[in-house]
């Protein structure tokens, strides 16, 4: 029997006005998933002017969502799309780096994919 693991960890920090928030997602997501972390999102976010988020998504353990699951991360990202200066995304399969295309055409932010987890936070902090 082989056990897969799935699930999003989440950072959150806030600097004065500004927040930071850090995920790492692992495994197929699901609706659970989305379930559990979109409270502590919109709780995290609650009051937050537009582009004062930044954001690093850590994909390299990341194997896709279930469709429910990216249903629920489209209407996660409509919600808080205004608030979100940059995201940074980082992983190594070329799939991550089109969703991050595609994803990007619906934020009003900026969006960019990263193979390393440096360059990442380089271009975020820049």
């Amino acid at each position: 029997m082989t056990i897969k693991q799935h699930g999003v960890s989440i950072g959150i920090n806030r600097v004065d006005d500004d927040v930071f928030l850090s995920f790492k997602a692992q495994g197929k997501l699901t609706h659970d998933d989305f379930k559990t972390i979109s409270p502590m999102i919109n709780g995290a976010l609650e009051g937050v002017e537009k582009r004062k988020v930044k954001v690093l998504f850590d994909a390299s353990e990341l194997e896709g969502w279930e469709v429910r699951a990216a249903w629920d991360d489209f209407n996660l990202s409509l919600k808080h799309g205004l608030q979100v200066d940059k995201i940074a995304v980082f992983g190594h399969k070329v799939w991550q780096d089109n969703i991050a295309k595609v994803a990007n055409w619906f934020m009003a932010g900026e969006l960019k994919f990263f193979e390393h987890e440096a360059d990442a936070l380089m271009w975020l902090n820049g």
